[in-house]
C-alpha cells in the first residue's frame, strides 16, 4: 500500500512573488502546505500570507521572519543580477545583488532555525549553474550564487540531524528575470528554457522527504543548458 506524501506544512518562500518563488507558492498550496512570501511585491495567489520587505535589509529580514512566527521549511527563491563588466556596474548594484541573494538568504535562514530545528525542518536553497561555473559579465552574481552554494553545503554539515538542507541548483527558467536587461545579457529567442513549475516540483519533492532522509543537492536544467556542466 503506497505510503501518503507528507505534508509540507508552513514554508516559508523568498521571492515567492515572481519567477520560481512563485512557482513554489503555487505547488505548496496544491500540496495541501501553507505558504507564507516574503517580498517587495505582494504574491499573485489571492489568500497567501506575504510580508512586505527588502531582503537586501538582512535585520529587515530577520524581523520580517519573526512576525511570521513558526515555520516547516523555508525556500530562498528571491535573486536579483546586475549583468556588465565590473567597471561598468555601479558599486551600490553590485552589493544589492550580493546583499539579497547571498546576504538575505542566510538573514532568512538564521531567523528561521529556532523554529525549523524545533520542528524537524527543512531548508532549500537556489543558487544557480552559475554557481558552479564562472561567466564573464556576471561578477555580481556569480559571487553571490558560489556564495550560496558555499553557505549551504556548509549548513548542511552545521545542521546534520537537525535540519535537512538542500541546494537546489537550477539553470535557465521561463521567468520574469531576464526582462530588464539589455539585449545582449537575455536568452536567444529560440534557447531552451525550463518552466518553473517543473522546478518547483523538484523543490515539493526535497520538502515531501521523511525526516533524516535528505536530498542534499538538486541540479536541474534544461537539457541544452549552456553554462553546466
Amino acid at each position: 500500500m503506497p505510503v501518503p506524501d507528507p505534508d509540507v506544512g508552513t514554508v516559508l518562500v523568498t521571492g515567492g512573488s515572481s519567477g520560481l518563488g512563485a512557482a513554489v507558492v503555487a505547488a505548496v498550496e496544491d500540496a495541501g502546505g501553507t505558504p507564507v512570501v516574503l517580498d517587495l511585491r505582494p504574491p499573485q495567489r489571492e489568500g497567501v500570507r506575504y510580508e512586505q520587505v527588502d531582503l537586501a535589509d538582512g535585520r529587515a529580514a530577520e524581523e520580517a521572519v519573526r512576525r511570521v512566527g513558526d515555520v516547516d521549511a523555508v525556500v530562498t527563491a528571491a535573486g536579483i543580477d546586475a549583468c556588465g563588466r565590473l567597471a561598468d556596474v555601479a558599486g551600490d548594484d553590485w552589493d544589492r545583488v550580493v546583499r539579497v541573494n547571498l546576504l538575505g538568504t542566510a538573514a532568512v535562514v538564521r531567523a528561521a532555525l529556532p523554529s525549523l530545528e524545533a520542528r524537524e525542518g527543512r531548508v532549500v536553497t537556489v543558487a544557480s549553474t552559475l554557481g558552479l561555473r564562472a561567466l564573464s559579465d556576471a561578477t555580481a552574481y556569480c559571487a553571490s550564487k558560489f556564495g550560496v552554494v558555499g553557505f549551504t553545503r556548509a549548513l548542511t554539515v552545521e545542521l546534520a540531524g537537525r535540519v535537512d538542507v538542500t541546494l537546489l541548483v537550477p539553470g535557465g527558467m521561463h521567468t520574469a528575470f531576464f526582462d530588464d536587461r539589455d539585449p545582449q545579457y537575455k536568452p536567444p529567442s529560440d534557447a531552451k528554457l525550463n518552466n518553473p513549475a517543473d522546478v518547483a516540483e523538484a523543490v515539493l519533492f526535497a520538502l515531501r522527504r521523511p525526516p533524516g532522509c535528505q536530498v542534499r543537492e538538486l541540479i536541474i536544467t534544461p537539457s541544452t543548458e549552456s553554462s553546466y556542466p
